[in-house]
């Protein structure tokens, strides 16, 4: 078996995996579609009831007036911060240094569109109101991920959101949410939806993360904003003729998950706990603030790998399928929890962490 291959290969072979919804089959497409009427008209170029009734729905549960279907949270995320800055005639955008689009977009927001960014705040922790107050950069719009995934998921008080948001009305400044993992959040703030999107002017959310649909991604705001937003769709190549199997899936996993996040934040907060009870491991935040966290082992990439093929081949339950190399004595990876974690039996979960602790102390 190539060797770097290997933990990605026993990890696909286990019965059992902690994280997630399953795998990401066509059995996703299959069970979405099992009840849909074969005779449904299909949505054509950004139009018809399936689309509209979906759109409808989002800007109903963000408590937007408007919302747009895009097939990707890249494209809607750029067609955003476009448009703020061709209001006020701006192009500057600020937001968090390991923000998406500044580290897994090829610099689409530089290239295509020719705006600058301001980086705010360091890589270890998130946006504060005191970055924003001292920014001396004039901009048209600021971002917010919520939560900031690189930084295994952290998220400000509620406090400074508030405080961030009506400063940036004050001064004129458009507020975006990069709410990919919006739902995964309500839990920690216990505020709903409505209000968590009243402090933004756009949203947007992703269909296929904690939701897990197929792909896509929902942007929200007042209706002149999405109006502009569906002709930069049309400019991106974003209308394809037909939409409707990732609308459908959507919808679909979208009812049936969307009232689960309070579970997956307790199941994350149980699971951080007990990786947290074992030597040489920490998970960052301590305390999981909504459904994911980092895992942080203290050992060597490449013996952490060692150890967890053979605890995947032992238990038949599989944690993750990589390993990130931290340091040369150290290494990580992320955690989102979904619909397996609860299905996992207590016992064997309880199995697989006495066997990562007595291998962590060996190695240590």
């Amino acid at each position: 078996m190539n060797k770097k291959n290997s933990l990605f290969e026993a990890f696909k072979q286990t019965k059992y995996q902690m994280a997630g919804h399953g795998k990401r089959d066509i059995h996703i497409l299959k069970e979405a579609f099992q009840a849909v009427d074969g005779e449904q008209e299909s949505d054509i170029y950004g139009k018809g009831k399936i689309i509209e009734d979906f759109q409808d729905k989002m800007a109903a549960y963000l408590g937007k007036q408007r919302a747009v279907f895009f097939p990707s949270g890249t494209m809607a995320q750029q067609i955003a911060l476009r448009i703020w800055c061709d209001k006020k005639g701006i192009r500057k955008v600020a937001y968090h240094p390991l923000c998406h689009l500044e580290i897994h977009e090829e610099d689409g927001l530089k290239e295509l569109h020719h705006i600058e960014t301001v980086l705010l705040a360091d890589k270890t922790r998130v946006i504060e109101l005191e970055d924003v107050i001292t920014m001396e950069e004039e901009i048209s719009c600021l971002l917010l991920e919520l939560p900031q995934r690189e930084i295994g998921g952290q998220l400000p008080d509620y406090e400074t959101l508030e405080k961030i948001s009506s400063y940036c009305r004050d001064k004129g400044i458009k507020l975006h949410l990069d709410g990919a993992r919006l739902l995964e959040i309500v839990p920690y703030y216990n505020k709903t939806v409505v209000e968590i999107c009243s402090l933004f002017d756009s949203v947007y959310i992703s269909v296929y993360k904690g939701i897990g649909g197929i792909a896509g991604a929902i942007l929200a705001g007042d209706q002149d904003f999405t109006e502009e937003s569906k002709v930069w769709k049309r400019r991106h190549g974003g209308d394809l003729i037909s939409l409707y199997p990732y609308i459908i899936s959507a919808d679909y996993f979208f009812d049936q998950r969307s009232q689960k996040m309070n579970q997956y934040y307790e199941d994350a907060k149980e699971l951080a706990e007990l990786f947290n009870s074992c030597h040489a491991i920490s998970t960052l935040p301590m305390e999981p603030v909504s459904n994911m966290f980092h895992v942080h082992f203290h050992a060597p990439k490449e013996q952490m790998e060692s150890v967890l093929i053979e605890i995947y081949e032992t238990t038949g339950i599989g944690l993750t399928s990589y390993l990130r190399e931290t340091t040369e004595e150290a290494c990580s990876y992320e955690v989102s929890i979904g619909d397996q974690y609860a299905a996992l039996p207590k016992e064997k979960v309880n199995h697989v962490f006495k066997l990562i602790d007595e291998k962590m102390r060996e190695l240590n």
